[in-house]
């Protein structure tokens, strides 16, 4: 009898939210890995697919190797190709054994990869790009976890001065008056391994334009399970969705024993059929696939299979 071949590796999951592409692969105990390219930034590196590398920041949630497994591959070929040092930003409570994980890694193959560890206290953030910056902040796992969001920074005009000619405005600046106000727009949260907890409910979080979130038991029967791993319920993501205000929410982390035609029925049960017009499983890949070619119609451009 012939052997079977190996089974095919799973391709990336893939949404066009826009502006934003998020992309990456998210498999329940195996390995999470989620990008957004125009971000610069890539949230858990359980596996380094190629895509990712070109992003410069590395977001951890926590330190399960499911979702840091690929972090000496991903620093290791940013050097190999050129592309520069590889930052990894995490909590600070597990910075220390970060450090010591890719120092191992250094003296095993006997070679200086450069990488950058910074760590986060709950709340601190960093600049990522112009106007944007990386806040962490803790949730609620089985091992220290934190969640991300990725913050716009805008400054606008005070509104009594809007009327104002632009002379008067420079008049006004010049004699030290502050005549804007500045403004914080969250544009993406993340959401690691975490129960449920205030942190879902964070202004930052809560008013996010996309929401990544682990969704990693559906069954009535498994809430708790959930409970115990500290894990999300599919009835967490629908209390949720009454509160948020996001335009997306992206599940990722579900398991290969759930079906995905199951798990979008269960969130359609507990909050009705219409919040699925909000919800995405990043590893859908066929109803993704469809979505995108619909947005390529739209945008006068044929698909190609």
């Amino acid at each position: 009898m012939l052997p079977k071949p190996p089974p095919r590796e799973s391709s990336l999951g893939f949404l066009f939210l826009p502006p934003f592409r998020v992309q990456g692969l998210s498999i329940a105990g195996e390995a999470t890995c989620v990008q957004i390219p125009e971000l610069d930034v890539c949230f858990d590196m359980g596996a380094c697919p190629r895509a990712v590398l070109s992003s410069s920041y590395v977001a951890l949630s926590h330190g399960h190797m499911d979702h840091v497994g690929g972090l000496a591959y991903y620093c290791s070929q940013r050097r190999f190709q050129g592309m520069g040092t590889g930052t990894i930003v995490c909590d600070a409570r597990i910075a220390g054994a970060v450090r010591r994980m890719m120092e191992g890694y250094r003296d095993l193959e006997q070679q200086q990869t450069l990488f950058e560890v910074t760590p986060l206290e709950n709340d601190e953030q960093i600049q990522i790009k112009n106007n944007i910056s990386l806040r962490g902040f803790h949730t609620e796992h089985t091992a220290p976890s934190m969640g991300f969001t990725v913050i716009e920074h805008r400054t606008k005009l005070k509104p009594e001065f809007t009327e104002l000619p632009q002379e008067k405005l420079k008049e006004l600046k010049d004699r030290g008056t502050e005549i804007t106000r500045k403004l914080e727009i969250p544009l993406v949260a993340y959401l690691g391994d975490t129960a449920a907890g205030p942190h879902l409910v964070r202004e930052d979080v809560r008013k996010a334009k996309i929401i990544i979130t682990e969704c990693t038991f559906f069954e009535p029967d498994h809430k708790e399970r959930a409970k115990i791993g500290k894990h999300l319920h599919a009835e967490d993501i629908a209390e949720w969705l009454r509160v948020a205000e996001c335009e997306a929410m992206i599940l990722i982390h579900v398991s290969r024993r759930t079906h995905l035609g199951e798990a979008r029925s269960s969130i359609a049960k507990a909050l009705g059929a219409r919040a699925l017009e909000r919800v995405h499983f990043l590893m859908d890949h066929r109803a993704n696939r469809e979505r995108y070619e619909r947005q390529l119609i739209e945008a006068g451009v044929q698909p190609t299979r």
